[in-house]
């Protein structure tokens, strides 16, 4: 399927320690059961539209290279409050372990839940982003193969030969185009691929 040019995306980096390869569960479960992305990027979740894309990086770890994680199309904005009601199992809690967990930051009363640490409170109620079509690595080979892959992959997609890092290639996060988006997700496709025939 080809996204078309008139589609965009964004590519963003996690914070700091955000790696699900070394057993990081995310905060906002960006790809649980459906795709969402409720509390984080504010200002990516007010440009993207559906049909558009987006991508996220590992955050810094000492020892590992960050890898691309995964990502979605948009298939719906909605408010927090509507987001309360239709996924449940997506308001933010405190786990067992003292963990947060969850990317719906308000109470059913409209107010900011006890548990949310984000600033700008009202601003990120707007724009909950509900997804489709995700492509993650998620096996343990998936992300050995994103982890050895992510840096090339994308300094090619960027025409940043030239930098050192993730980080020296799209900053804290960055447009994509239609053809961008296709390259990135046949990458990722084709990634999952080899590391299922590598158990083979």
């Amino acid at each position: 399927m080809g996204w078309g040019e008139r589609v965009k995306g964004y590519i963003y980096t996690m914070f700091a320690g955000a790696d699900p390869g070394v057993g990081w569960n995310m905060t906002d479960p960006i790809f649980g059961k459906r795709p969402t992305l409720g509390a984080c990027m504010p200002n990516i979740r007010r440009f993207v539209q559906p049909g558009d894309q987006i991508f996220v990086i590992s955050g810094r770890v000492s020892g590992v290279q960050q890898y691309i994680v995964g990502g979605f199309a948009v298939d719906e904005k909605i408010h927090a409050l509507a987001a309360y009601e239709r996924f449940p199992e997506y308001r933010q809690a405190r786990e067992g372990d003292g963990s947060l967990r969850g990317n719906i930051i308000v109470g059913h009363d409209g107010r900011q839940n006890d548990f949310d640490y984000h600033g700008n409170f009202e601003r990120r109620l707007e724009n909950y982003v509900v997804g489709r079509d995700p492509v993650v690595l998620e096996t343990p080979k998936e992300v050995e193969l994103g982890r050895e892959r992510s840096l090339a992959l994308l300094q090619h997609l960027f025409a940043r030969d030239y930098a050192q890092s993730i980080s020296g290639v799209i900053g804290r996060f960055r447009k994509m185009s239609g053809g961008q988006i296709e390259d990135l997700r046949g990458a990722l496709s084709e990634l999952k691929v080899e590391a299922r025939d590598a158990r083979r």
